[in-house]
């Protein structure tokens, strides 16, 4: 095992605080340049419920991943800078493509970022108010993401602890030490 002063575990450290922003970067900019031009309809309905499966899909990957790392917080870091934003943008995508399409949606007009910003102030709950649905198909939306933020905190939470603490005691049965608590210096970054 790696002392969490040795170069090998910097580096590690490293490369998950690397990988961890660039992902949460590049989910980011892809949502920025993805061609949302389609509208609102059956399509972009079944687009965003086969996205949201795609999304549980790789969320369910990365937690075996997580049970199988050398260092398992960090790789719950990484997993968690990977599932947030893709779970916001794939929200926002939506707002975005409902206030193009039927105008009126929202108390102002929806650019990219002001639906990302609506989309993580439902999720964080603080909601200010400067941006309120007012049809009936974005307040349905957004209920949608309120009962769907509710689930993927209370879900994720647990099911991201639970796959540490599987990859902690796997880890020490490997060393032969006793059970590690929580993070240790060698698993964070």
């Amino acid at each position: 095992m790696e002392r969490a002063g040795s170069g090998a575990g910097r580096l590690s450290r490293a490369v998950h605080a690397l990988r961890a922003l660039g992902s949460a970067v590049l989910v980011t900019a892809l949502y920025y340049v993805a061609p949302l031009d389609w509208g609102v309809g059956v399509g972009a309905v079944a687009v965003l419920l086969g996205a949201l499966v795609v999304f549980g899909w790789l969320l369910a990957w990365q937690l075996g991943s997580i049970a199988r790392a050398r260092y398992p917080w960090l790789r719950a870091m990484e997993a968690l800078a990977i599932a947030v934003p893709l779970f916001l943008v794939l929200f926002s995508a939506g707002y975005f493509l409902l206030g193009h399409d039927v105008p009126g949606s929202f108390s102002e007009p929806l650019t990219r970022t002001a639906a990302l910003y609506f989309t993580i102030s439902v999720f964080v709950t603080v909601g200010f108010g400067d941006i309120v649905p007012t049809s009936e198909a974005a307040r349905a939306l957004t209920s949608v993401q309120m009962i769907v933020d509710l689930i993927v905190l209370a879900v994720l939470g647990k099911a991201v602890l639970g796959a540490v603490r599987m990859g902690l005691r796997r880890r020490s049965a490997e060393s032969g030490s006793g059970p590690e608590p929580g993070p240790g210096p060698a698993d964070l970054p």
